[in-house]
């Protein structure tokens, strides 16, 4: 399979957040997929699974929009819009997380690494109760 097709089999994947995107993730990733993002690291495309099922688990809504894809041999660079709706998290209201997603595929097309760079805090500690006070007034501070 050709890079290009697939880095769209990707991106498509995961336009669609919820609790049902983990059924299919052999078609995107390699059995040993070693993923990599500011919370957590994970090795194996089962502790994926799991890790995916419970971040998804009360997502109500979610979607990425794409911007710049870079790719050379089977290395691929996507920068990224998400946006999603948790009812424990920012009263329920939309939250929009720009970050990077750094790939490598092998020959059949499916991702064998995936690095995700994003700030933690914008996704998920600036909109818990004490927690994202704090952080708000900490980044307020430094700027």
């Amino acid at each position: 399979m050709n890079n290009d097709q697939a880095l769209a089999n990707f991106c498509a994947f995961f336009n669609k957040l919820d609790n049902t995107c983990t059924e299919k993730l052999y078609e995107v990733y390699t059995e040993g997929v070693v993923f990599n993002d500011p919370l957590h690291h994970i090795e194996g495309r089962d502790a994926l699974e799991r890790y995916l099922a419970t971040m998804y688990e009360n997502v109500e809504r979610g979607r990425f929009t794409y911007h710049s894809q870079q790719r050379q041999a089977n290395q691929a660079f996507v920068t990224w819009t998400m946006e999603f709706v948790h009812p424990r998290l920012a009263g329920g209201k939309p939250i929009r997380v720009e970050g990077c997603s750094a790939l490598t595929f092998e020959e059949d097309g499916r991702v064998s690494r995936a690095r995700d760079y994003f700030d933690a805090g914008a996704m998920l500690y600036e909109h818990l109760p004490i927690m994202g006070r704090v952080i708000r007034w900490l980044k307020q501070r430094l700027s």
